[in-house]
């Protein structure tokens, strides 16, 4: 027989299989994975030129990881941010998070378990990443006649896991911002406001600012793309030089990029299930 959490955690992961937004974000991460990793670069290197040419390397098979995982803290992570803010905050919006609470399970399992299966269903986004990946650079392997070489299973393995990292640690920030305000425009404004534009611009300022060195090591932006980057063995600046997902550093090493968002997820699902419990969900 089966406990009344994982049922709790089967009806969550029913809702948000069923949910229009959840297919919405994850048909936007397809197309950026595919655009932004693939097809603009594609275009470039067609061209030979121009602010975004990186050459050939970067779209084949064996540079897979780099290509797909350098848009999970930044594209990825943006839309991991909607998906937890929608879950959570959607909930009081339609006021269902009281005739939920009023049906027998108490808070503190409810809301869990809705953590439980938004943490789940991080996995399918970074699965579909990395699978449209591997057909986008083979077919650009093929097309160019180029060596096909694939990376080692072990580096696979980190590169999911490591993916799953970043955008769980996005979507508990949804998650937790959604809690604390209570809905979902305001959630979703103030993440994409420091998330995209306030941990940007102190990340460039560091390079001019030498005591903001220690805040850009602890700052989410900072510690996805370097996980990133100790995974795939990247170099260069992630993203390229300019545009909005670019970043150049500083990055820190990928044993203090893992425990920084295992860090930031715990204490972000804590406060939302502090906030949960405290307060009233009217």
């Amino acid at each position: 027989m089966q406990s009344e959490f994982i049922r709790l955690v089967k009806a969550e992961l029913f809702m948000l299989r069923k949910r229009p937004g959840t297919w919405v974000i994850l048909g936007l991460w397809a197309v950026e994975t595919l655009v932004f990793g693939y097809i603009f670069p594609y275009v470039a290197y067609q061209n030979g030129s121009g602010e975004f040419y990186e050459g050939l390397d970067v779209m084949l098979p064996v540079n897979m990881v780099a290509a797909v995982g350098e848009g999970m803290p930044f594209f990825g992570g943006a839309l991991a941010l909607i998906l937890g803010v929608l879950t959570v905050g959607g909930e009081f919006g339609w006021g269902t998070w009281k005739t939920v609470l009023t049906q027998g399970p108490s808070r503190t399992a409810v809301f869990a378990a809705k953590m439980t299966a938004l943490m789940l269903a991080m996995l399918p986004f970074v699965l579909v990443g990395y699978g449209l990946g591997a057909v986008a650079s083979s077919t650009v392997a093929i097309v160019e006649d180029a060596t096909m070489t694939w990376p080692g299973v072990r580096t696979m393995v980190e590169a999911v896991l490591s993916g799953w990292l970043v955008l769980a640690v996005w979507a508990a920030t949804g998650a937790l911002l959604a809690t604390w305000t209570r809905g979902t425009s305001l959630a979703i404004g103030l993440g994409i406001i420091w998330g995209l534009a306030l941990e940007g611009l102190i990340s460039a300022f560091a390079s001019s600012i030498s005591w903001l060195d220690w805040l850009v090591d602890l700052l989410l932006r900072s510690n996805g793309y370097s996980l990133i980057q100790a995974v795939s063995g990247e170099v260069e600046n992630i993203g390229g030089n300019n545009g909005p997902g670019s970043f150049s550093g500083p990055y820190v090493s990928g044993t203090q990029a893992t425990i920084v968002l295992l860090l930031y997820l715990a204490v972000f699902l804590g406060g939302s299930l502090i906030l949960m419990r405290k307060r009233d969900v009217a």
